[in-house]
């Protein structure tokens, strides 16, 4: 296999659709870790209060309990053991360790809900990104996210975005309900959801892990290499710096 050299363009053939990993992909990872994150942290406690009797939010907090009683972790185990303890201070060390609990995604989503709606968040798209989703939409390819934020979460992202509202340039949205991003079975599971022969998929994280399993699973795959990635080495897979340089021939190929 040929890696492209950083910057040279990038040709895909045989592609009918695009399965798009969020953070570090099309958003920079500094606006999750050091702005969604936070405000979600620093809103639970007020949100948990103001709708603990919503039934969504109840099945959500019960969802959480009972993965709470099974965590092998030893600081979610410490916390159990608290007579003290309660159901938000394991949402918190959650949120601490950035783990991917979808209760607690969801939880996230509805919080950033509140936030967008107030104008206090807005999601600083990579410049390239808008112009490239709108015009691969054009070109009548499939867009799809798979993004281990919950699906309310992505499509708030996308629908108040630097950009504009993006949701309609997606046809498809997957969390990690759809399966672990680091398993190739969850990449079969979302090409079947898609009707698509996975070999068509074009998908693009800048997570090696996700990228070796998506192939394993006969996707393509491209390396996304953006600016304040925690992790630039794309092993032997190409890689994308911007979508400028990704080309995407007309046509199934």
């Amino acid at each position: 296999m040929t890696i492209s050299p950083p910057g040279s363009p990038i040709t895909c053939e045989g592609i009918t659709h695009l399965l798009l990993d969020i953070e570090g992909t099309t958003c920079p990872v500094s606006f999750v870790a050091e702005e969604l994150f936070p405000y979600a942290a620093a809103q639970l406690e007020t949100f948990l209060r103001e709708h603990r009797q919503d039934s969504h939010v109840t099945a959500l907090l019960a969802e959480t309990d009972a993965a709470w009683a099974i965590d092998t972790d030893p600081a979610a185990q410490r916390l159990r053991h608290q007579s003290d303890a309660l159901v938000i201070d394991y949402l918190q060390l959650l949120i601490r360790h950035d783990r991917k609990l979808p209760a607690l995604k969801q939880l996230q989503g509805l919080i950033w809900e509140q936030g967008y709606a107030a104008g206090v968040l807005r999601a600083p798209l990579f410049a390239d990104v808008p112009q490239a989703l709108q015009r691969w939409k054009k070109q009548g390819l499939v867009l799809a996210v798979y993004s281990s934020g919950s699906v309310k979460a992505q499509q708030l992202l996308y629908g108040h975005s630097s950009g504009g509202d993006l949701r309609g340039c997606f046809s498809h949205w997957f969390d990690t309900r759809s399966g672990a991003k680091r398993e190739p079975a969850s990449y079969s599971g979302i090409a079947n959801a898609m009707d698509a022969e996975p070999s068509r998929i074009l998908f693009i994280s800048d997570a090696l892990e996700e990228c070796v399993a998506a192939r394993q699973a006969g996707l393509q795959v491209l390396f996304s290499s953006r600016p304040g990635n925690p992790a630039r080495d794309a092993e032997d897979f190409d890689r994308v710096e911007s979508y400028a340089n990704l080309v995407i021939p007309q046509g199934p190929g």
